[in-house]
């Protein structure tokens, strides 16, 4: 890739069962009532998920890398610290307000739009159905992360119906 990433097109992607697999973390979530900070705290412990991370690596040929997720942002020291121990790309991250509980879906498409507006969004690689949807509708290429263990309906209603990740 050139030198001037500042025109290349941008490769977004999610972490939460896109590059980290969150699995160990879904107990948390399964309780009542939820346990958010246990389930975040656990974060820094998620192991990579191989085709995600291979798939960023790729990217990065071609594209910046973009990684946006519905993570709150007081989560961010954690969040950068195991993009570093996977020896991901370097790039921006984009993470929910922390008194944000809007849906996935609405958050990532508001960042989407947003990117958009100054550069070329070659892909949104995500695992979240509802996610995908919304961005394929709004006219952006998308490809489904569907390698890891799928979720529990707990993390799905928290990701819909919650606002929380």
């Amino acid at each position: 890739m050139s030198d001037d990433r500042s025109k290349a097109p941008l490769a977004v992607f999610d972490l939460d069962n896109t590059l980290a697999d969150t699995a160990h973390r879904q107990r948390f979530l399964e309780r009542r009532p939820r346990d958010w900070d246990g389930f975040f705290a656990a974060a820094p412990r998620d192991p990579p998920l191989t085709e995600g991370i291979a798939l960023v690596k790729e990217s990065e040929r071609e594209c910046e890398i973009v990684y946006l997720t519905g993570r709150p942002e007081r989560c961010r020291r954690d969040t950068l610290d195991w993009l570093a121990a996977q020896e991901l790309p370097e790039g921006r991250v984009y993470m929910r307000r922390d008194a944000d509980r809007r849906p996935a879906r609405f958050t990532k498409l508001e960042i989407l739009r947003r990117l958009a507006r100054t550069r070329e969004i070659r892909v949104l690689v995500d695992d979240d159905e509802l996610v995908c949807e919304d961005a394929r509708r709004a006219g952006f290429t998308v490809l489904r992360a569907d390698w890891a263990t799928r979720s529990s309906t707990a993390l799905k209603v928290a990701q819909e119906r919650e606002g929380r990740t």
